[in-house]
């Protein structure tokens, strides 16, 4: 079965940074471009970053752009986040998901979510 596992979540202070591991498994996950997105408390799912399947197209939200960094490690079947200069509206629970259709906010599979909590 296709299964994706966040992990690296926790609380911060404003202007710190995470570095978030989503691990695949159940599917070839070289084949698939991966995206983050985020559900910040009361709120719906955001799209936050996307990457292709080499790595060589990569897109991100307006509101995380030249503050986080998506990668990936197909030889680990892992998806990386890392999260720097992190802001209080960056609250929220983090999930990676495969991608489906044309679109980076369309996808199939998601994992759990890993919680963010950027607070002083």
């Amino acid at each position: 079965e296709v299964q994706l596992v966040e992990s690296g979540g926790g609380m911060v202070q404003p202007g710190g940074s995470l570095r978030l591991s989503c691990a695949a498994s159940g599917f070839t996950f070289s084949s698939y471009a991966m995206s983050w997105v985020r559900q910040p408390p009361g709120k719906g799912p955001e799209w936050v970053a996307g990457i292709n399947l080499g790595g060589s197209t990569i897109r991100y939200a307006d509101s995380v752009k030249g503050r986080f960094t998506i990668s990936r490690d197909n030889a680990q079947n892992t998806l990386y986040l890392q999260m720097d200069s992190l802001k209080s509206e960056d609250t929220a629970l983090y999930y990676c998901a495969r991608r489906a259709g044309t679109s980076w906010s369309e996808y199939d599979y998601w994992g759990q979510g890993t919680q963010v909590t950027v607070s002083s």
